[in-house]
C-alpha cells in the first residue's frame, strides 16, 4: 500500500499548512515548522528553509505571520 505522503514535497506541505491557517488571526512560524517536521521527519530543509517557504505562501495568501521560531544565534522572536 502506498502511502499519500510519499508524494508530498516540503514546498506543497508548506502551502497547505499556510492555506489551513488562511481564516487564522495569524500564522505562527514556530508551529508550522513543528507541523511539518511532525509531518515530515525526513525532511532535510532547514528551519531558516522552512521559514522562507511559509513566509512566501503566506504573502500569496495574505495570512499574518509571527515569526515567533527561535534562531539557532538567539535572537528573540519577532511578529510581524
Amino acid at each position: 500500500m502506498t502511502s499519500a505522503f510519499q508524494n508530498v514535497t516540503v514546498e506543497r506541505a508548506a502551502e497547505a499548512y499556510v492555506r489551513s491557517r488562511g481564516r487564522a488571526r495569524f500564522l505562527s512560524m514556530a508551529q508550522a515548522i513543528r507541523a511539518i517536521r511532525t509531518l515530515m521527519p525526513a525532511c532535510k530543509a532547514t528551519d531558516r528553509e522552512l521559514e522562507g517557504l511559509l513566509a512566501a505562501a503566506s504573502i500569496v495568501h495574505g495570512v499574518p505571520v509571527a515569526f515567533d521560531a527561535r534562531t539557532t544565534d538567539g535572537a528573540e522572536p519577532q511578529l510581524q
